[in-house]
């Protein structure tokens, strides 16, 4: 069984569009774009990858260009609550959210009805970048290989945590039990940050995040992680290998970007996709982005609209195929 979704996928569909700019955009100067502060919505809980990204950003809209703006955390029903209330803010660029996958390209093959249209509700604004998602182990479980992982699963009934319902890691531990033909127990957290606290505790067995954001924990030996769900190895763990490299084809990507309301002033949007672009570009910026393992590639805003426009199709088989439905 075959479960690839990869950077190369991206450059693909939008690699004709990356600089082709929207009528006057490419004159928009970074900077701040309102006098009221900025709500930046993140859709899971303190503590994950979208979180990270949101308080990174707004630290450096305000230190470096003079835009105050403020994390505002709405966790719940794989992302959709944190879409479905941006979507009806007003769109004057003062209300935006980290987009990811869960809202945008899993929920509308997850829910038979979502309660916004996931294009024609949204400005979608700038890509930031995407990351791999890996499966962790306990230290003393002697699990060190996907081989061995299997044989655990088989002989053992094994748990494993999730960041919630939809969410990219739930995908991905669907679709190794799908591809390795295990059954594991999935318990659903809402964000990545409590399912790792019961991973400590010894709740869970497993749990499926972000390879690089639990470096930390990999470096103490307070986790093993045995795969890593990219297509080649992240240059900060090299020493993680992929799941290719140990014989199954499952890569999974999850990206992010900054989305707001439908509507959004085309002035306003350029403003605020330059003013990103030029976070990002900071060196202090740039290298904790390297340290969550989030690969950045600039593209328009027409391009990455594009590219969310596409996603909703290339993710259906793996969702199908990890059998992740709501209502």
């Amino acid at each position: 069984m075959t479960l690839s979704l990869t950077r190369r996928a991206l450059m693909a569909l939008t690699s004709a569009a990356v600089f082709a700019l929207p009528a006057g955009q490419a004159l928009a100067e970074p900077g701040a774009w309102s006098d009221e502060p900025v709500r930046i919505v993140v859709t899971f809980p303190p503590g994950g990858t979208s979180d990270l990204v949101a308080r990174l950003l707004a630290k450096h809209l305000d230190e470096s260009f003079g835009q105050k703006a403020v994390v505002d955390n709405r966790p719940g029903a794989a992302g959709t609550v944190a879409a479905d209330f941006v979507a009806d803010q007003d769109a004057d660029g003062t209300t935006l959210m980290i987009a990811n996958n869960a809202p945008f390209t899993i929920a509308p093959t997850q829910f038979e009805e979502l309660p916004y249209a996931p294009m024609n509700d949204f400005t979608h604004v700038a890509y930031i970048g995407a990351s791999a998602p890996g499966l962790f182990v306990k230290p003393d479980s002697g699990i060190t290989t996907v081989s061995e992982f299997v044989e655990a699963a088989k002989a053992n009934s094994i748990s494993y945590g999730s960041s919630g319902v939809g969410s990219i890691s739930h995908i991905l531990g669907e679709a190794v039990d799908a591809s390795l033909h295990v059954e594991t127990l999935h318990i659903p957290y809402q964000g990545s940050a409590p399912a790792i606290q019961d991973f400590r505790a010894g709740v869970l067995d497993t749990f499926y995040d972000m390879v690089a954001q639990n470096s930390d924990m990999i470096e103490d030996g307070e986790a093993v992680a045995i795969a890593i769900a990219a297509s080649a190895r992240f240059p900060g763990m090299p020493d993680v290998p992929t799941f290719k490299e140990q014989g199954f084809d499952i890569v999974i990507e999850n990206w992010v970007g900054l989305t707001g309301p439908a509507g959004i002033d085309p002035e306003i949007a350029a403003k605020i996709h330059e003013t990103t672009l030029a976070v990002l570009a900071l060196p202090e910026v740039a290298t904790t982005l390297n340290d969550l393992g989030i690969t950045h590639q600039p593209l328009s805003t027409e391009a990455f609209t594009g590219f969310v426009g596409t996603q909703i199709d290339v993710w259906k088989p793996l969702i199908t195929a990890a059998g992740v439905k709501g209502k």
